[in-house]
């Protein structure tokens, strides 16, 4: 009797992993179901990861060591997708009776766990052999799913770094055009400066695709979301506040800015953030308003009126960006907690400096003025480089 419950347990946990498997690699689309295998091995692996971050001070070293969780996971969860596999069908062989043979001496559950491993891998080392009938069909059975889990796996990890690689480029271009970390009062000073405050809608479309295909792709593989980005002032979510800082501001009323495709834009990347917020069960945060007081909201208002660029100002108007904001920032301060990943604010930093302009030569250079400084123009302007003037 207790052989028998004993196969019909291994046949539970070798069906609860498929079906996990199919759910994680195949099923395209979010699994809101919480008793998951996939879902409690990153809540098991990721608090204790997290724990251990917030104990490294220095901020470089933290995002390192976060920055390796992502890949090491997705390693570990093929590791106990295998091992329960193996285990599963080890218990259903001592569920047949252990009916191994003929080479060995004796069976029994280590014979049938070392069986079922090199069957799942297909050694096929022939040193252990099934005898009898069920033995023989569940040996082909388990030999199938471990060739079927490998070649999904083979096709699993190149569409998601393929989603990952198309992730990082909107946000390395964000760089040049926002600053690091990126502000939506430095991205519209630039485009002012630049006299490309026309082509804002363009660029805000390609970040509604960016949003979209940013939903897309991490509802389908949860584990892109704790991807860190190539430099550690950066993260996808750090670059989708900014888009909504943006549209926000340009809802509101910018001089000359039409609202249409700000307003797209707007409910794309919410969209987005709410949805991925909702695969790690985190509720929204009380939004405090904090991340932009009114003395900042007026110090925004003069530095954008110093560029010329005119943000409504009228009756309401303050309401109207508290209101859009209470819409996301609730959900980016939970996902900027929960993740480790730090929010970007409306304002830029004080002598901060572009990703593009650091460099491991800059740092032992210190105290001497950078020479690709001399060489950047100023709209409208023309000049010859540095090192053009040395040789004259």
């Amino acid at each position: 009797m207790m052989n028998w419950l004993g196969g019909i347990l291994g046949a539970v946990l070798v069906g609860t992993v498929l079906w996990d498997v199919f759910e994680t690699i195949v099923l395209p689309r979010r699994v809101t179901r919480r008793i998951r295998v996939t879902r409690l091995f990153y809540r098991s692996t990721w608090w204790p990861s997290r724990a251990i971050a917030l104990r490294i001070r220095k901020n470089k070293r933290r995002e390192l060591f976060l920055s390796i969780y992502g890949p090491l996971s997705l390693l570990g969860l093929l590791v106990v997708w295998a091992a329960t596999v193996v285990l599963g069908f080890a218990i259903i062989h001592w569920g047949l009776g252990s009916k191994i043979g003929p080479y060995v001496s004796s069976s029994g559950f280590l014979t049938d766990l070392y069986y079922s491993g090199t069957t799942f891998f297909t050694l096929g080392l022939g040193d252990v052999a099934p005898a009898g009938a069920a033995a023989r069909a569940f040996t082909v059975l388990e030999a199938s799913i471990g060739f079927g889990m490998l070649a999904l796996v083979i096709g699993y990890l190149p569409v998601l770094y393929q989603a990952f690689s198309r992730r990082e480029v909107n946000i390395s271009m964000l760089d040049a055009r926002a600053g690091t970390p990126p502000t939506a009062s430095e991205l519209l000073r630039r485009h002012q400066e630049a006299q490309s405050m026309s082509r804002l809608d363009d660029w805000l479309r390609d970040w509604e695709m960016w949003s979209a295909d940013l939903m897309e792709s991490h509802l389908s593989y949860p584990a892109l979301c704790f991807f860190r980005s190539q430099h550690d002032n950066q993260s996808w979510l750090a670059a989708l506040s900014t888009v909504l800082d943006v549209c926000s501001l340009v809802m509101v009323g910018i001089d000359g800015l039409p609202k249409w495709q700000a307003q797209l834009t707007f409910k794309m990347a919410r969209h987005a953030l709410v949805d991925i917020s909702q695969i790690f069960n985190t509720s929204p945060l009380q939004h405090d308003g904090a991340r932009l007081t009114e003395e900042d909201l007026a110090h925004l208002r003069t530095q954008l009126s110093a560029q010329g660029i005119v943000l409504s100002n009228e009756s309401g108007d303050a309401q109207t960006l508290q209101d859009l904001r209470a819409l996301y920032e609730p959900y980016t301060a939970v996902l900027s907690r929960y993740l480790l990943m730090n929010l970007p604010g409306w304002l830029p930093q004080a002598k901060a400096s572009d990703n593009w302009q650091t460099s491991a030569w800059e740092v032992s250079t210190r105290g001497h003025e950078r020479p690709f400084q001399k060489c950047m123009l100023k709209p409208g302007t023309a000049r010859r480089p540095v090192a053009l003037q040395k040789d004259d």
